[in-house]
């Protein structure tokens, strides 16, 4: 009974260290920086695994493309979401912030609200980084995404102008589908001739 015990946790850490777990990629500082947020910002366990996600995790079973795009939306979601909450904590007052001694730690006591927004603060660097560093690209469709949301649908200019490029638009649109269809062919036909006994 030991000895199968024993085995079984030796091929449990060699399947481990073989491959990679969940999580890898979260900094042990910004996983503590987290957990300290989610001890103020606590709901209920039945509200909390209700079986309804903030965000959607259908997408990220697409292609890689679509992935990065989704993901690059999902970083600008959270970007926007740490920035109101950061607003809706209350300004910190110019004693405490001032009231620092040569140590660097506050002698008017520790602040939960300056604590709260200190680690709000890390999380949104963390997650601007990412976004600065990997996912640039995507963040500049998804901001033309946004500015297409804001054509002004009743302004006469606009419709009239819109209609004289919609041939432009229409041609441009067909033949990138077109493109991808093709592509999507090929890579069929590349397969089935690459198997064996086909």
């Amino acid at each position: 009974m030991i000895l199968a015990v024993m085995r079984t946790v030796v091929c449990l850490c060699m399947w481990l260290s073989v491959h990679r777990v969940s999580g890898t990629y979260v900094p042990q500082e910004m996983n503590r920086t987290l957990q300290n947020l989610r001890q103020h910002y606590k709901i209920s366990n039945q509200d909390l695994f209700d079986g309804q996600h903030v965000f959607p995790r259908e997408p990220l079973r697409g292609k890689m493309e679509s992935n990065m795009l989704f993901m690059g939306g999902v970083l600008e979601a959270y970007e926007k979401l740490f920035g109101h909450m950061l607003r809706q904590l209350p300004t910190p007052s110019p004693q405490l912030a001032i009231s620092k001694d040569k140590a660097g730690t506050s002698t008017a006591g520790p602040s939960a609200s300056g604590d709260v927004r200190s680690n709000l603060m890390k999380v949104l660097q963390k997650i601007k980084e990412l976004k600065r560093h990997r996912y640039q690209e995507q963040v500049k469709l998804l901001q033309g995404l946004q500015n297409l949301k804001h054509i002004e649908m009743d302004n006469l200019k606009i419709q009239s102008k819109a209609l004289w490029e919609l041939p432009w638009i229409y041609e441009e649109a067909s033949s990138l589908a077109d493109n991808v269809m093709r592509r999507k062919r090929r890579r069929r036909q590349t397969r089935t001739k690459t198997r064996p006994g086909v």
